[in-house]
């Protein structure tokens, strides 16, 4: 700035010089005409320069309002984003919520990763829909509604072995049978159930995640924590198994005990999810997010971290969702894990369609 100031004066001095000179009388002669336009020239010159330099200096004002502007506006935004952040957090409701989700994230996507690797997607479906009938007899004799789904669920893991191991039919077509059979006697009970009580247990289908309780947030963090527990514990059995079901039998595992356990485990999320997402979404969530961590990582446990980070991720961004925009819940969390698998499937730096279109 003071060098525009020193400038500037330099500018007008010599202007005044050359205003001077021009408004002295003089007397044109040849030898005189090329030193008086040499002058001109300079003054024409110097206002110029005039010019030029005042429009630097507005130029200059005008960036820097425009740079205050920009700070301001970066300001308003970050406070905006910080108020779209903090306000769904502040309702009691919302925070159960998102606790529940995350909860549900983590465990979803730390069983499904087993699923995913076994290829048994469909028998978390039979899992998920065989726990109808539980909620609904457990509502019946006035149980507690977890308990009876689980043990729907164990039973329809029980019935799907003994139709594969006593008769010719496969695995896929007896979970099949099983779970259709589960789920239409759900359905059944749950119409007896509301025609005779003024209750809806429809939410338990489609998952009413804002209505969860601080009880039901204790159970479903106690469901994680022992699932997560398992899982840490018989990791290298489980992945043997899950790897090498031959191999680890002739290594003398329990092969049919892991199998069991890991039906349980499957149980267990499924009971952990009924509210976040419901019977029929839960099987989005057990196999989205670690199928995204497959299509990114290589390792069993890699995919299992990296899925439960989408899962986590999904499920924040699902509960925003449906608070700003009032969508349901739980398709909100199952289509934000849907985009995010596409974006894996599409870009992955290894499996990308586009990545690696061959």
């Amino acid at each position: 700035m003071e060098s525009y100031l020193q400038f500037y004066h330099y500018l007008a001095q010599e202007v005044t010089k050359l205003n001077i000179f021009a408004q002295k009388p003089c007397t044109l002669t040849p030898e005189s005409q090329p030193e008086l336009l040499t002058y001109y020239l300079l003054l024409v010159t110097c206002y110029l320069l005039l010019v030029t330099h005042y429009s630097l200096l507005i130029t200059h004002y005008s960036l820097l309002i425009t740079h205050h502007s920009l700070l301001i506006t970066h300001h308003s935004s970050l406070i905006h984003m910080e108020h779209i952040l903090i306000e769904p957090l502040q309702s009691s409701f919302m925070q159960r919520a998102i606790i529940t989700a995350v909860l549900v994230g983590i465990v979803c996507a730390s069983v499904g990763s087993y699923l995913m690797v076994q290829r048994l997607a469909l028998l978390g479906d039979a899992i998920s829909h065989s726990v109808l009938p539980g909620l609904a007899i457990a509502f019946i004799i006035g149980a507690d509604l977890f308990v009876g789904a689980f043990i729907a669920g164990i039973m329809s893991v029980v019935v799907i072995t003994w139709i594969r191991t006593k008769s010719p039919i496969k695995e896929d077509a007896a979970m099949g049978i099983v779970f259709s059979a589960f789920f239409a006697l759900g359905i059944t009970l749950i119409t007896i159930v509301q025609k005779n009580n003024k209750i809806d247990l429809n939410h338990f289908l489609f998952g009413n995640i804002l209505s969860v309780s601080p009880e039901d947030v204790r159970n479903t963090a106690m469901i994680t924590a022992i699932v997560l527990a398992v899982v840490v514990l018989f990791y290298k059995e489980l992945m043997f198994y899950t790897f090498d079901p031959l191999g680890a039998k002739a290594a003398g595992l329990p092969t049919n005990l892991l199998d069991f356990g890991l039906m349980i485990l499957i149980a267990l999320t499924i009971v952990a999810s009924l509210q976040t997402v419901g019977v029929i979404l839960v099987l989005a969530m057990l196999i989205i997010p670690g199928a995204t961590a497959y299509l990114l990582v290589k390792r069993l446990h890699q995919m299992m971290i990296l899925g439960s980070a989408t899962g986590v991720v999904a499920s924040i961004s699902g509960m925003y969702l449906s608070y700003f925009f009032n969508f349901p819940s739980g398709p909100a969390i199952v289509l934000v894990a849907f985009g995010l698998f596409m974006l894996a499937f599409l870009f992955s730096p290894t499996q990308g369609v586009l990545t690696h279109p061959n």
